[in-house]
C-alpha cells in the first residue's frame, strides 16, 4: 500500500513545492491535483515534476469534456515526459454544474465518452496513426463532416511510456463496471472500505469479467483526511464534516447528486436527506452538524496510531493500493509528522 496526497487549490506553488519535497523524503509516493473549474492541473503538476524526484504526479481528475481525447493524450504524454515517466492520468465525467455551467457543453454520453477517450489515448501513446470512428469521436473526420483533407496522424514525439496509467473517478454502477473493465485504477471518493462489496461488488465483478488479460489488476485509490491525535478526536471529526456536507448536500440538484446517492447506499439515507434539505435551504451549519460521526470515521483517518492502523488494514483488506491522505493540521511540522506516521504504518501493513 502506497501513501499519496491530494492537493488543495490556491496556495502559492513555491510553498506547495517545498512541502511536497519534504513529504517525498518522508515516504510520500504520489501527488494528485484536481481541476474542476480552477487553474488547470497539468501546468501545476509540471512545476512539481521539477521540484521532486520520485513521486507520481496524477491529475485527479481531468473532466472529459474540457479537452478533446487527443489533447488529453498529448497532455498526459507531456507530463510523463517532463517528469521522466511519473504521470498518472485521472479522468472523470465531472458533472452538469461544471460541464454545462462552466464549459457550456451538454453533460451527456459519459460512459461512451470515457471508453472512447481511453481508446484514443492508448492509441496515441502507442504512436499509431490515429483512426477512431466512434459514436462520440471521429478521428479523422470523414468527408461530408469536414473538408476531407484530414489524414490519420501519429504523435510526433516518442512518449516516455506507451502505457500511462489511467484512473477513473466513478461511483455509479455502470461507470464502476466500465472502470473495472478498462482502467488501470479506480478512484472512489468518500470510500467506506467495509461497504465495498455491498455497494459496488456486482459492478466490480461484472467489469472484471470483461477485463483484458493485457491489463494488470485494478488499483483502488482512496482518499482520506488524516489527523493523528492521542486526545479527543471530536474536534478533528467535526473539522472533516464541512466537506462531506458540501458534497452530500450541495454538489448537484435535489434530483441528481451522486454523493448523496453514495451516502444513502452506505446506509445513511435519512441523514443524507437531512443534510441536503439543510444545505439547499442555505442552512450550512445545520447541514454540517447533520453529518454522522460514523461516516467521518469510516472515510477518514482520525485518531491515535492504533486506530489509524486499523483503518489502514481495513483499506488494505478492501484492495486499496494507494491512500491519498490530506493532513488536517494547520502547522506544517504537524502535517509532515502525520505523513511520516501514516507512511510508516502503511509500510508496516504491506
Amino acid at each position: 500500500m502506497r501513501i499519496g496526497t491530494v492537493l488543495d487549490f490556491g496556495r502559492p506553488m513555491s510553498d506547495v513545492g517545498d512541502e511536497i519535497a519534504a513529504w517525498e523524503d518522508a515516504g510520500l509516493s504520489s501527488v494528485t491535483l484536481g481541476e474542476a473549474y480552477s487553474f488547470d492541473a497539468p501546468t501545476q503538476l509540471a512545476y512539481l515534476a521539477a521540484r521532486t524526484r520520485s513521486v507520481e504526479l496524477a491529475t485527479g481528475v481531468l473532466p472529459l469534456d474540457t479537452r478533446t481525447p487527443s489533447l488529453i493524450a498529448m497532455t498526459a504524454a507531456g507530463l510523463d515526459y517532463v517528469s521522466a515517466g511519473r504521470a498518472r492520468l485521472g479522468l472523470g465525467p465531472s458533472g452538469p454544474q461544471v460541464v454545462e455551467g462552466f464549459h457550456g457543453l451538454p453533460f451527456e454520453g459519459v460512459l461512451g465518452k470515457t471508453r472512447e477517450t481511453i481508446e484514443i489515448c492508448r492509441s496515441v501513446w502507442r504512436r499509431e496513426a490515429l483512426k477512431h470512428q466512434g459514436r462520440h469521436y471521429q478521428v479523422p473526420l470523414a468527408p461530408g463532416r469536414g473538408t476531407g483533407l484530414g489524414k490519420p496522424l501519429k504523435l510526433i514525439n516518442r512518449p516516455v511510456r506507451n502505457q500511462i496509467p489511467i484512473s477513473i473517478a466513478s461511483l455509479g454502477p455502470r461507470m464502476v463496471e466500465l472502470t473495472a473493465e478498462i482502467a488501470d485504477g479506480w478512484e472512489p471518493i468518500f470510500f467506506y472500505p467495509e461497504k465495498i462489496h455491498d455497494v459496488w461488488g456486482e459492478a466490480l465483478a461484472d467489469g472484471a469479467a470483461k477485463r483484458s488479460a493485457d491489463l494488470a489488476p485494478l488499483e483502488i485509490i482512496a482518499r482520506a483526511p488524516v489527523a493523528v491525535t492521542d486526545g479527543d478526536p471530536t474536534p478533528w471529526v467535526d473539522a472533516a464534516k464541512p466537506q462531506l456536507a458540501l458534497y452530500v448536500g450541495g454538489m448537484g440538484s435535489r434530483e441528481k447528486n451522486f454523493y448523496n446517492e453514495l451516502v444513502t447506499a452506505y446506509g445513511f439515507a435519512a441523514e443524507a436527506a437531512t443534510i441536503q434539505d439543510h444545505f439547499l435551504a442555505g442552512r450550512i451549519a445545520e447541514a454540517t452538524a447533520a453529518v454522522p460521526d460514523e461516516l467521518v470515521h469510516a472515510t477518514a483517518l482520525i485518531g491515535n496510531t492504533d486506530h489509524i492502523r486499523r483503518r489502514l488494514i481495513a483499506l488494505h483488506d478492501a484492495g486499496v493500493t494507494l491512500v491519498n491522505i490530506t493532513p488536517m493540521a494547520a502547522d506544517p511540522a504537524e502535517r509532515l509528522d502525520a505523513v511520516k506516521t501514516v507512511a510508516a504504518l502503511a509500510k508496516e501493513i504491506s
